[in-house]
Parts: C-alpha cells; sequence; structure tokens
C-alpha cells in the first residue's frame, strides 16, 4: 500500500483585487455607429400592409404604424403625414429555441418566425371592436447569420428611440394567451382599451378604468414626437450618446 503524504496541499493564493468599478465599463463607439447603421436600414425599408402582402422566411424585427384618426391615436395620423416616422409599436421575431441557442438562423435554416408574428398582430387588431386593420401598416427587417445577435439590441434601441405608446405606455398589445388555469390574472391595458380577442374576455381579474388608461395616453401622446427624429438620423437624442 502507498504511504500517504503527510504534506498538506497549499491554497492558492488569492488573486482578487480591490473593486474599481472602471474596469467593468465597457464602451466601443464602433458598436454605436454599428446600431445607427443598423437602424438606418430600418428605416429606408419599405412599408406594407399588416399583415405582410407575401409569406416570407426569416427572423428580425419590425415596427407597426397607425394612420387611422380615431381617438385616442390621431396623433400618429398627423405624425406619419409625410413618412413612416413614428410607430406605434415595434417587436421582434426569434428563430425558435433561439434563446436556448439551439437554433441558429442561417439561410438553409430559416422559419417564418417575423412574418407569423406579423399575421398574430393582424389578428389582434381585427378582433378589436374599436380598431380597423386598414389603418395600421408595417416595416420588418430581417436578420441571417451572425447578425441576427443583434435582434434583440435593434429592437430595444428602437424603443427607446421612439418610445411606441404599444410598448411604453399601453402594455399587452403582444400578449399570447394564457395557460390554463391562468385566467385568473387580470386582462391586459390593451385589451381593456380594445376589447375583442376572444381568450382576453376569460381573464377573471381586475384593470383600472378604461377612462383612466385613455387620460394617461392623451397625456403621454403630448410627449411623443418632440425629439428630433429624421428618419436618416437615428441619434434619438440622449438615447445614442
Amino acid at each position: 500500500m502507498a504511504k500517504k503524504s503527510s504534506q498538506v496541499q497549499k491554497v492558492p493564493p488569492n488573486r482578487r483585487e480591490p473593486f474599481d468599478r472602471s474596469k467593468h465599463v465597457y464602451t466601443n463607439d464602433a458598436f454605436v455607429e454599428l446600431v445607427k447603421d443598423a437602424i438606418r436600414f430600418f428605416n429606408g425599408t419599405p412599408v406594407h400592409c399588416l399583415p405582410a402582402p407575401e409569406r416570407f422566411l426569416g427572423a428580425g424585427i419590425y415596427a407597426l404604424y397607425y394612420t387611422g384618426k380615431s381617438k385616442p391615436y390621431s396623433k400618429y395620423a398627423e405624425l406619419n403625414r409625410l413618412a413612416y416616422d413614428f410607430p406605434i409599436y415595434v417587436g421582434k421575431a426569434v428563430p425558435k429555441g433561439w434563446r436556448q441557442s439551439r437554433c441558429v438562423d442561417t439561410v438553409d435554416n430559416q422559419s417564418s418566425e417575423l412574418y407569423s408574428r406579423l399575421r398574430e398582430h393582424a389578428r389582434s387588431v381585427s378582433a378589436a371592436s374599436n380598431l380597423s386593420i386598414g389603418d395600421f401598416s408595417c416595416r420588418f427587417m430581417i436578420f441571417e447569420g451572425p447578425s441576427s445577435d443583434m435582434i434583440g439590441t435593434l429592437e430595444a434601441s428602437i424603443i427607446k428611440w421612439k418610445r411606441p405608446l404599444w410598448n411604453s405606455y399601453l402594455d399587452g398589445f403582444g400578449n399570447h394567451t394564457p395557460g390554463i388555469g391562468r385566467f385568473e390574472q387580470a386582462p391586459s391595458e390593451w385589451d381593456v382599451v380594445h376589447p375583442g380577442r376572444p381568450w382576453a374576455k376569460k381573464c377573471k381579474g381586475k384593470t383600472r378604468p378604461k377612462q383612466s388608461i385613455l387620460e394617461g395616453i392623451e397625456q403621454y401622446l403630448t410627449e411623443v414626437g418632440k425629439l428630433s427624429s429624421s428618419t436618416m438620423d437615428p441619434s434619438g437624442g440622449a438615447a445614442f450618446t
């Protein structure tokens, strides 16, 4: 039998440094310029009816525009009179399994997630008793290969810059049908303002009164459009500095 060593293994020295926040801050001007370039491309993509007129493959980001004159959104018709510049909603569509890194989006391995998401939104608008699908348009940007890693970054950047109402104030447009046994929750404020989605009618919880929500929308829209918003200048004021 081998003789056990009586020598105790030495503990590695502690290599931790004193805390210095500056050593944790990452900055890269090239990344900021890349985001701006991508947003310029997005702003130059064609605008189509909602949903898109043809089925297509790919994942990416999209924006919905309202140009009707019905309150409380009539200001969007004014803001988008000369160009589709102020979306009412911005979203993203990623392949199934993308969040768990189980799926890589390539030209040879594409789904129709972006097209399907636009179709889903069209159904939500059509189901609402006080919205008309003819008042909505969309634009979208498809990401392929390594660039698909930018989908979340671009979505967040545009939301921060444009402050779309259905992202930043009126919550719930992008919601899906709750799972079984979860209808005790309250309907979203979007569903209170725009009743009609069948599954939302089953939600039994309480949401604040519709009149209070409408007053908040009116106040929120007084601020939309005050920042510089040239389609070729995605600086968004402080949002990109």
